[in-house]
């Protein structure tokens, strides 16, 4: 199979130019991520489906896996601040495979058995030949080396150091440990975060010759070392333990990162917003409203919270949406990823260019 995009060399120029202002807040307006997928070639859940082939067992050849990849990306179409993206999708969390945890996959996700041990017993470290390590650098080497710099690459879903830590613990015992071990929580979470960078690190060596930056599962591109941190088990903690348990380990990965962002997921982490913006380093914050709560166009105090706090914005939204919130905070700062969950159906190009011209004229 041969990849032809619909995006060409002047494509990149411009992605890179406006995305590295966007970082640096030198962009006057938002960046909006919209792009179409042609029903003929598959669909968006086909996409997030083909990560099955991806699990243990009788896996294809990665360029097998590629070839399903392939076809889907050459029957994208991009507007606005969209590109060509790829990462080795697992399951989230997935680096709790190689601290020797157990997955198991169900469509577009992962989940893990506890190991059944004590938090004492719990032994972390992976070997340069854990198969989990060989299978994803693998399939990254093999996307680097056949797709070269049309598509910006990303890391797998790594997970968050105490949501790791909770894989393997279980997070009822875990929960418990925070309370009655907080010696051996620490001590654990600091060595998940040593193995966290260098698991990011050797992913990082095969990505960056590739784009000049990062991508990563969430729709980003960054000219350095980019990823989405998030600790979700902190939906069940208060902010003093947040920042006992999880601000030592952020600000860690914050500073050994150029571009990190923070995966904020739901309302019970609302409380935990305070201290994450004082987090010098974060760029920014990716808002979640989560299921069952209203879209983001509906949380306006909330997105002014982040970017009155110096913070970069990102969220998933309507087109309604997305105008809805640069109407009444200004566009400036936000990265607006149009979901088509939201809007139901694709825009036509034709509607694609009115929208982008709509929102930029505001």
């Amino acid at each position: 199979m041969t990849l032809n995009l619909n995006f060409n060399q002047q494509d990149w120029e411009r992605i890179k130019t406006d995305w590295q202002a966007w970082w640096a807040h030198d962009l006057d307006r938002p960046l909006v991520y919209l792009d179409n997928l042609d029903p003929a070639v598959g669909s968006w859940s086909e996409w997030y489906g083909l990560a099955d082939d991806l699990a243990p067992g009788d896996n294809p050849e990665p360029h097998a896996i590629l070839d399903g990849f392939e076809r889907l990306l050459n029957g994208m179409q991009f507007f606005g601040d969209a590109f060509p993206k790829w990462f080795p999708y697992y399951g989230p969390g997935i680096f709790a495979a190689l601290l020797g945890g157990t997955p198991k996959f169900a469509p577009g996700t992962v989940w893990f058995d506890a190991l059944g041990k004590p938090l004492d017993e719990i032994s972390l470290s992976y070997s340069p030949d854990h198969p989990w390590r060989k299978k994803i650098l693998g399939l990254l080497e093999a996307a680097a080396g056949r797709w070269g710099g049309q598509v910006f690459l990303g890391a797998t879903d790594i997970g968050g150091n105490l949501d790791l830590l909770a894989s393997l613990r279980g997070s009822t015992g875990l929960l418990m440990d925070l309370v009655e071990r907080k010696a051996m929580v620490t001590e654990k979470i600091a060595a998940i975060t040593q193995l966290w960078l260098r698991w990011f690190d050797e992913m990082y060596a095969v990505i960056a010759p590739t784009c000049g930056g990062c991508s990563g599962w969430a729709p980003f591109w960054a000219p350095g070392r980019f990823y989405m941190l998030q600790s979700d088990l902190s939906y069940m903690i208060s902010p003093r333990m947040f920042e006992r348990f999880v601000l030592p380990d952020l600000h860690a990965c914050c500073e050994a990162l150029d571009y990190p962002f923070y995966h904020l997921d739901g309302a019970g982490q609302i409380n935990h917003l305070d201290l994450l913006l004082s987090l010098e380093k974060l760029r920014g914050i990716q808002w979640i409203p989560g299921a069952g709560s209203p879209p983001p166009q509906e949380w306006l105090p909330l997105l002014k919270r982040i970017r009155d706090g110096g913070k970069l914005c990102q969220v998933y939204v309507s087109a309604e949406g997305a105008l809805r919130i640069a109407r009444e905070l200004g566009g400036k700062g936000f990265l607006f990823v149009i979901d088509y969950r939201m809007d139901g159906e694709q825009m036509t190009p034709e509607e694609a260019e009115a929208f982008l011209k709509m929102i930029r004229d505001l």
